[in-house]
């Protein structure tokens, strides 16, 4: 999100999902849609196979999507910055770039030109493993068949220079006029449900409703008129990491709704050893979760069937969700267990129900000015939608960008935080399956996902297994600086050599006590996508 804000002034989905089938080349990276956003993987499937689009998958594993692909470039884990330079290089040199566009709507282009010069193909094959011939064919193919459509996942996001890569990709999107137009844009595949919306109705510690950032004196006031308080602060609050590695130091307490940090998080024996150091953790959840286990008092809440309100996804559309079940037991809506808390703290936060919300969202965030229960009932609407008349805009920076002209942002490379070495030799990787979400907590209840995959699997290459004397189905200890799992392993030619892929989805199989917890200094993301272990066969 960062990055797309710095570059383009929005950091959301610049197209609708469907726009893909209006696209004539689509760059994928970062993502294993096909697995993790299986809707917009048949989009790009009835792009290429129905509409003729072109395909470029850049990825250290033979994803489903490889495939479909024009071309697959196989790029070593956390080099992203270079193989996009790469890109741009063989672009500039061949005057590849929409020039017109680059001098009308941006700022910048001379800076990013002189820093990419030295990424030539041959030397960006030395950092990535990428074949230089690949590179130019890659570089030639997105540039010259447009519009062009960028998709991409936390394989970009979740590294120590997650924000400079989204930058790079903004940046190549950029040069070649793909921004603005339809079957183009950048577009990050949200890793959740209502995570654009949670960021867009306050959930940073930055900013309170669609962005309006919390050191603005003006929005200070705006906001503390509304919620009938004498003063807001103007103090930038802390991201998840920075709150969970203070547990017991600086912050006594956490409040954690909806988060399972002791399976998601990077380093999860730091994460357990400072939650455990809290004088008191409240967790408010619809199971009983690893995190939950850890908790001095557990307050249930609603699922998502159970109570009404809105989503917002990840292209930027608002949905209305609406209550099918009565909740069980002693649960309550998430807001009436908010509000609750409030009440008992001395603070008068009352809502009749959830419309009620959305009415306070509308009248403080200009985004969303537009949108109200009655106009969602007949369908969703997407922000920008300011007034009650406004059709929704569901393509960014048409005219202009959102910050005035987009800015180009010259990047070196920089290799991640931990790379292998003679003691730990190979690449880790996470991620998700197709079978199941996050960490479990829904998808691992059910005996008919848990069936289809039912353990943790460690994907090794069929030539580092030889190396190892490992046989496909024989468990391997895969062990980092941080910790140490004993797992079953696929042996396959989906991961290159070097490289090893376990889903994080297991807690009795933690991928995450393995992982590194250094962090992009911008979003405080840990890396969990690069970090160096050693793999031994199991006695």
């Amino acid at each position: 999100m960062a990055g797309l804000a710095a570059t383009f002034g929005s950091g959301a989905m610049t197209n609708p999902l469907q726009d893909v089938l209006r696209s004539k080349v689509i760059l994928i990276t970062g993502t294993n849609t096909t697995a993790n956003h299986p809707i917009i993987a048949n989009y790009v499937h009835e792009a290429v196979t129905k509409h003729g689009a072109k395909l470029i998958v850049i990825d250290p594993r033979r994803i489903k999507l490889v495939d479909f692909a024009d071309v697959w470039l196989q790029p070593l884990p956390g080099t992203n910055v270079a193989w996009i330079n790469g890109l741009m290089h063989v672009i500039i040199a061949e005057k590849l770039q929409a020039q017109s566009y680059i001098d009308s709507r941006t700022t910048g282009f001379e800076e990013l030109k002189a820093v990419v010069a030295k990424y030539t193909p041959d030397y960006v094959s030395g950092i990535t493993g990428i074949p230089a011939k690949d590179i130019v064919a890659a570089a030639r193919l997105f540039a010259t068949s447009g519009p062009g459509a960028i998709l991409y996942a936390m394989g970009i996001t979740q590294h120590t220079t997650g924000t400079n890569n989204v930058k790079s990709l903004a940046s190549l999107s950029m040069l070649c006029g793909y921004v603005g137009v339809e079957g183009g844009g950048v577009n990050p595949l949200r890793g959740q449900n209502n995570v654009q919306g949670a960021c867009d109705v306050g959930g940073l510690p930055n900013v309170f409703t669609g962005y309006q950032p919390v050191t603005d004196q003006a929005v200070r006031e705006k906001f503390a008129k509304a919620w009938k308080v004498g003063k807001l602060d103007d103090k930038v609050g802390l991201t998840v990491t920075e709150m969970t590695a203070m547990g017991g130091k600086a912050i006594k307490a956490l409040y954690i709704m909806g988060e399972n940090p002791m399976l998601s998080d990077a380093d999860v024996h730091h994460v357990e050893k400072n939650l455990t150091a809290l004088d008191f953790l409240l967790v408010q959840d619809i199971f009983l979760t690893e995190t939950a286990k850890l908790a001095d008092v557990v307050l249930p809440s609603a699922c998502f069937a159970e109570k009404d309100g809105t989503f917002t996804n990840t292209e930027r559309k608002v949905l209305r969700v609406r209550k099918a079940l009565d909740v069980p037991g002693q649960a309550l809506d998430d807001f009436r267990i908010i509000t609750g808390i409030a009440q008992k703290m001395g603070y008068e936060m009352d809502y009749a129900d959830a419309s009620e919300i959305m009415e306070e969202i509308r009248n403080l965030t200009p985004s969303y000015g537009g949108i109200t229960y009655e106009r969602l009932e007949k369908g969703g609407l997407t922000w920008p939608c300011p007034t009650l008349d406004h059709p929704g805009t569901p393509i960014l920076h048409r005219e202009k960008f959102t910050r005035g002209e987009g800015v180009f942002f010259p990047i070196e490379y920089q290799p991640s935080a931990e790379l292998p070495d003679k003691d730990y030799p190979f690449f880790l990787t996470t991620g998700r399956v197709y079978e199941h979400y996050h960490t479990g907590t829904m998808t691992r209840k059910g005996s008919a996902l848990n069936r289809l995959y039912p353990e943790a699997l460690a994907e090794i290459n069929v030539e580092d297994a030889k190396a190892l004397n490992v046989a496909n189905g024989e468990y391997v200890n895969i062990v980092s600086r941080r910790g140490s799992l004993r797992i079953k392993a696929v042996v396959s030619q989906i991961t290159d050599r070097g490289v090893a892929f376990v889903p994080f989805h297991f807690y009795e199989s933690c991928v995450n006590k393995l992982t590194n917890s250094a962090l992009d200094p911008v979003p405080k993301i840990p890396e969990l996508k690069v970090c160096a272990v050693r793999i031994e066969k199991a006695a």
